[in-house]
């Protein structure tokens, strides 16, 4: 088929590749434009856009699609189909009706569970057993669109948002070429009024550890943070970002260390922080870090 693709983030870049290895014909790419980043903020461009150049295919990062001038350009691509995954762009009424089969979104999780921004990050952070990857006919509203194709899979206990987010990455591209190819055949599954969550973007006031908390709470926001923003403690004055944890046994005053192993005390049981990283230096699991970085039973870490 010919193909609009848009997307923008380090996720978006295994489905296009996948679009290419099928042999679909990619006639534009659509992403977020470049912006400040890193200790020189010079522009960046975003991982899709990156890839595209290296692939050779044309780029365009519009600001806004509401505009009849950036609308006409799309329409002339005479896409069969636009392919939409973490763009960071609302489509346009105009827009989504150009593609002669419509615009297909590739959404990270069970909808009508998690609609919205954060759904890798909220999954876990709510304690989901599961999650997956749906294939949506994208309309108007907020990831309400029927759904095509749809797969689960499990949570690990210990499983980050990084971790994970790979992992429905490979799933959404290999889901997207399969619907692709079986388009005729697909029956829309209209999403259902009941059980409809919204996955609301992350703020950083989320990331700082309560340790008053019970350990499960806390486990899951430390992975479901990971690793970014990164949920972060006080060690003494200095900030420490936790990027890796689990539940542990043991009980005492919250945001205290119960053995030299970086076993924390919450509410109720514990946590063992499995990876941990200081201001301007990089992560470190935390059998290296605490080599450096000691943090004696008897710690107390928060404000």
């Amino acid at each position: 088929m010919r193909v609009v693709f848009m997307g923008s983030p380090e996720f978006s870049v295994p489905v296009l590749d996948a679009l290419i290895d099928a042999g679909h014909d990619v006639a534009c790419v659509y992403c977020q434009p470049p912006r400040p980043a890193g200790r020189g903020k010079k522009d960046r461009p975003t991982a899709v856009q990156a890839r595209a150049e290296v692939l050779g295919l044309p780029v365009r990062h519009p600001v806004s699609l509401k505009d009849k001038v950036a609308q006409d350009e799309f329409a002339a691509l005479g896409a069969d189909v636009a392919v939409v995954v973490a763009y960071g762009l609302i489509l346009p009424k105009a827009v989504l009706e150009a593609p002669a089969r419509g615009c297909l979104n590739i959404h990270a999780s069970l909808l009508p569970r998690w609609r919205g921004a954060a759904p890798i990050h909220r999954a876990i952070m709510a304690g989901d057993a599961e999650t997956g990857v749906c294939i949506m006919l994208m309309e108007a509203g907020l990831d309400t669109g029927p759904v095509l194709l749809r797969e689960a899979i499990m949570i690990g206990e210990e499983e980050t948002t990084g971790a994970l987010h790979d992992r429905l990455s490979a799933l959404g591209a290999g889901l997207i070429v399969q619907a692709l190819a079986r388009l005729d055949a697909l029956e829309p599954e209209v999403q259902p009024e009941e059980g409809v969550t919204y996955a609301a973007k992350i703020d950083k006031s989320e990331a700082a550890v309560d340790w008053t908390r019970p350990a499960d709470q806390v486990s899951r926001q430390i992975r479901g943070l990971s690793p970014f923003p990164g949920a972060w403690t006080l060690h003494g004055e200095a900030r420490l970002k936790l990027l890796g944890a689990s539940v542990a046994a043991g009980q005492g005053t919250p945001g205290t260390a119960l053995d030299d192993a970086f076993t924390i005390a919450c509410g109720s049981g514990a946590v063992q922080v499995t990876r941990a990283q200081r201001a301007g230096k990089g992560a470190q699991d935390s059998e290296t870090f605490l080599r450096g970085h000691p943090v004696p039973k008897g710690t107390r870490l928060g404000g």
